[in-house]
């Protein structure tokens, strides 16, 4: 499941839990494949070419990275739902600081995510990765990866 998303050429993916390293090689693997980027800011080093500036005012770009859309103001998140809805030809991260996983059905945007990857690293040596397949704010599939340290 993993390897779809690094294969898509639209949709959104958001991934919660801190994990900039997945975040960081999807990057690289769409920008590998001559994609564009625009990214708010970068939390993590990407290799190749990435445009710093807000998604909100350029459509010429393949790739957007857009920073903790679930800890921005209702205002900020409708404003996002409305672009999500606009843009759902291009790839666009989401990557979110905070762990959300079954709590995304709170939170409309939930209607525009195709993939959810909750990382968590547990305290008894290992990381989880829940990747779940969303349709129409639904989980439609999943799976589970652990990795031990």
């Amino acid at each position: 499941m993993l390897k779809k998303i690094a294969e898509m050429d639209s949709g959104a993916v958001l991934i919660t839990g801190d994990g900039k390293r997945l975040a960081e090689i999807y990057l690289n693997v769409w920008g590998s494949r001559g994609k564009r980027i625009l990214a708010e800011h970068l939390p993590f080093k990407v290799d190749g070419d990435v445009y710093i500036g807000s998604p909100f005012e350029g459509d010429d770009f393949d790739v957007y990275l857009i920073l903790n859309p679930l800890s921005r103001p209702k205002e900020e998140r409708e404003k996002l739902t409305e672009w999500l809805k606009e843009h759902r030809d291009k790839l666009v991260l989401l990557y979110e600081s905070k762990y959300v996983k079954d709590s995304i059905t709170r939170y409309k945007l939930r209607n525009f995510i195709d993939y959810l990857i909750a990382y968590k690293r547990e305290t008894v040596g290992f990381e989880r990765v829940d990747v779940m397949r969303l349709d129409g704010g639904k989980v439609v599939g999943g799976k589970t990866y652990v990795r031990r340290r």
